[in-house]
């Protein structure tokens, strides 16, 4: 799988599974800039991984991303020809008549818009050299829906639409686009999302965490370095005639609902 001459740009890269991405971009010889909103975490990451450089930006905001594309462009020494819109977050759980129009956009603006004005960075220089992936960051919350958590569910699906729909419009020049589902990734985010519906549910931390395990037919959480693996192979050159596909790395999900059993 070539990929040591890529130059990977990936938000959300300082941390979980967009760190994991970067380390596995680099491991396979690929140059990588990161962005993310936390400085502490870009700090740290770049000084974990001396060849990776990062930017503070918050992908929500136009000037942010200009900001981060020239930083990209002096960082990696060329256009960039993989990006990994990894940015998002989880957002609020709660009934909908209990939603905040204010959490409500956020967690739209992170996963979608972000996602879009990104793409829309580096669009222009990947149809121009007539090559390019774009690996998109969705859920399997945007394949089944995700009852308590609507405005999440809602941006990944609509990350998986905009994934196809720029798939037809790069794709004539040479660029392909795909998107991952991950399932439940073992971390802190995941931490944070079975504490809050926890709390919102009244069910403890616990029996949460096992029925997420059981909605799957491995039965297990997926780890940050499967999602890492599959985003290196769709950048490569063994996924050449890959592009517009939503590829699951969940471990199965059979039972959607078992959440709610």
């Amino acid at each position: 799988m070539s990929i040591d001459s890529s130059k990977v740009l990936i938000t959300a890269g300082a941390s979980g599974i967009g760190r994991a991405i970067a380390e596995a971009f680099t491991l396979a010889g690929a140059s990588v800039h990161i962005a993310d909103i936390d400085p502490t975490a870009v700090e740290r990451m770049c000084q974990d991984n001396p060849g990776i450089s990062g930017t503070v930006a918050d992908i929500t905001n136009e000037e942010d991303v200009n900001r981060l594309l020239r930083d990209a462009l002096e960082c990696l020494g060329a256009n960039v020809t993989v990006l990994v819109n990894c940015a998002g977050i989880g957002g609020p759980a709660a009934f909908v008549e209990d939603l905040s129009y204010s959490d409500w956009s956020r967690c739209l603006a992170v996963s979608l818009d972000g996602t879009f004005l990104c793409t829309r960075a580096v669009a222009p220089a990947m149809k121009a050299a007539g090559n390019g992936a774009i690996i998109n960051i969705s859920s399997t919350a945007g394949l089944y829906g995700y009852p308590l958590r609507s405005a999440y569910a809602s941006a990944k699906w609509a990350v998986i639409g905009f994934t196809k729909s720029m798939a037809m419009e790069m794709g004539p020049s040479g660029v392909r686009v795909n998107v991952i589902c991950p399932g439940s990734v073992s971390g802190t985010r995941m931490d944070t999302v079975i504490a809050n519906e926890s709390q919102a549910k009244g069910i403890p931390e616990q029996e949460i965490r096992e029925r997420y395990a059981k909605t799957c037919s491995l039965r297990t959480f997926i780890d940050a370095e499967d999602i890492a693996n599959m985003a290196v192979f769709l950048a490569s050159s063994a996924a050449g005639k890959v592009s517009g596909q939503v590829i699951s790395v969940d471990g199965h999900i059979e039972n959607p609902g078992g959440l709610d059993e």
